[in-house]
């Protein structure tokens, strides 16, 4: 187990140390998030029932269509470099791969959450800095980034790959999309766990079913 662990953040740590000197993932992500809470709070009279009605789908809109930015660069970087080859011939299972890309996707998505958080916040005047959202929004990054990986590397090589992958992810991640926005709903209203419980289970069933099935499916993909 532990080489596994050490195989998994070796390779996470790889894309983190790129991440670092360019700063183009999360700055991408980030921005992009922004933009769009921005846009909305313009367009959008913000009475404070309405920002929480309309609050929850406007966040998670945000962060899942910039999450498609980041997810799409941490492939598109091997490709251009032309590092896949060898990222392919590396002496590890294709599991260990696939789970290296997730945590640093993982990572990407957590660290631009927790900068657009803050701002949605302070934009939309609504509480959503609580327990119960960084709960959420830890599942929904697992999800994201799981799904994310399996069709960033399946859409690797194709020259529309901008447009690709957001046809297969976004409509793939709409349950983990509507439990998270029902769930922050719930909070902001002023929910209890109980309140939420049946989409907290959601997230969770589809964060199992989804890790499972894109590992699998990682190996075959990879390999085409």
């Amino acid at each position: 187990m532990a080489p596994a662990l050490a195989t998994i953040w070796t390779l996470a740590r790889k894309d983190l140390l790129l991440e670092l000197r360019s700063r183009d993932i999360v700055l991408a992500v980030v921005v992009f998030a922004l933009l769009v809470i921005a846009i909305f709070t313009f367009a959008i009279e913000l009475t404070p029932s309405r920002s929480r009605d309309v609050g929850p789908g406007v966040l998670w809109a945000a962060i899942a269509f910039a999450g498609v930015l980041g997810i799409n660069r941490s492939f598109a970087i091997e490709a251009e470099r032309d590092t896949l080859d060898g990222l392919m011939l590396t002496p590890v299972s294709r599991e260990l791969i696939f789970f290296g890309k997730v945590l640093g996707n993982f990572i990407f998505i957590t660290v631009a959450e927790v900068v657009i958080f803050p701002v949605f916040e302070a934009l939309f005047n609504i509480n959503v800095l609580q327990v119960e959202t960084i709960a959420i929004a830890l599942l929904a990054s697992v999800g994201f980034s799981a799904v994310g990986t399996v069709f960033a590397a399946m859409s690797v090589r194709v020259r529309s790959r901008e447009i690709m992958l957001p046809l297969l992810f976004l409509p793939t991640s709409v349950p983990l999309i509507m439990a998270a926005v029902e769930s922050t709903s719930e909070v902001v209203n002023g929910g209890s766990w109980s309140d939420f419980s049946e989409w907290l289970q959601l997230a969770i069933a589809f964060d199992v079913i989804f890790v499972i099935a894109s590992a699998v499916l990682f190996q075959f993909v990879l390999e085409e």
